[in-house]
């Protein structure tokens, strides 16, 4: 046996030491490379947050312009259909007014008037609202309006005498509350005259 094959070289060994160490180096170098910055992905959260907050912002923004928009248009289409639904009342009032110049018949011209006044509840009807019924009921200070007080002996005490002006609700809300009359009980009549308390008269 050789020398040589008794004691091997250090550098047939050295190729394998320094390789295994240039590999682990370079490996650990690679993971550092590799490793999240906490910094950085922080900051691109806060990125993206704010970005999703700036488009919910937006869309709420648009959505309340949308909504405040339809409102309008509800409302304008309401008013629209409301007033066309009253031109025909004006229309027939005009024609009243025209035919009772020099109309020798009252009674004719009362009736086309209440014809008009029927039409006007049957649009009310339609609308949803109601006349209040005020006379001869019990005064009702959430549907009445009491603008006069009247002694009468034949009512009881605060009943509605007379409507002055209608009331109307809208379904179960008050439009306008009716302008009444109400009785009240008669003052008390004034005791007589005590005849002792005169003087006597001197002849």
């Amino acid at each position: 046996m050789s020398e040589s094959d008794e004691n091997p070289t250090p550098d047939s060994e050295t190729p394998d030491v320094l390789g295994a160490s240039d590999g682990s180096e370079t490996g650990a170098d690679g993971d550092a490379a590799e490793a999240p910055n906490p910094l950085e992905l922080l900051t691109a959260e806060r990125d993206k947050l704010k970005d999703q907050l700036l488009r919910t912002m937006a869309d709420f923004d648009n959505f309340r312009k949308r909504a405040r928009r339809d409102a309008e248009d509800a409302l304008r289409r309401g008013r629209e259909d409301s007033l066309r639904d009253l031109l025909p009342i004006i229309d027939n009032l005009e024609r009243a007014v025209e035919a009772s110049r020099g109309a020798k018949d009252v009674d004719a011209v009362i009736s086309g008037v209440e014809m008009v006044l029927r039409s006007f509840d049957d649009v009310a009807a339609r609308m949803g609202a109601a006349r209040i019924v005020a006379k001869g009921e019990r005064f009702d200070p959430s549907l009445h309006d009491a603008i006069q007080q009247v002694e009468s002996a034949e009512h009881p005490p605060g009943t509605v005498l007379t409507e002055v002006v209608a009331g109307y609700r809208l379904g179960e809300r008050l439009l306008r509350p009716a302008m009444v009359v109400v009785s009240k009980a008669p003052a008390p009549a004034p005791a007589p005259a005590d005849d002792a308390d005169e003087p006597a008269e001197t002849e």
